[in-house]
């Protein structure tokens, strides 16, 4: 009994998908940079940002309504995410009140 094959994607086809991942990835963290990021920090390289903000190992912690983030203030002091935060919520668009 022949098993079942499945269409291999070829390597091409492969590192077409990979390049426009890594074209994505890179777009959204200049974009994050460029918007979202304080006056202070916004010289940070993009490796910076992800290693600082996107790689951070945090435990989320739900109790009723509330949704806290516990993290070690090492790579980000408190003060600066809080900042951050408020400047990615400016970017929302706001609803008019109906």
């Amino acid at each position: 009994m022949a098993a079942a094959s499945r269409p291999m994607l070829g390597s091409f086809a492969a590192n077409a998908v990979r390049l426009q991942l890594h074209a994505l990835a890179y777009n959204l963290t200049n974009f994050m940079r460029t918007l979202a990021l304080p006056e202070a920090v916004k010289h940070w390289s993009l490796t910076s940002v992800r290693d600082k903000l996107v790689k951070i190992g945090a435990k989320i912690i739900t109790h009723a309504r509330y949704v806290t983030f516990q993290m070690a203030e090492v790579a980000v002091p408190n003060q600066l995410f809080e900042e951050i935060l408020r400047l990615i919520e400016g970017l929302r668009p706001r609803m008019a009140p109906t």
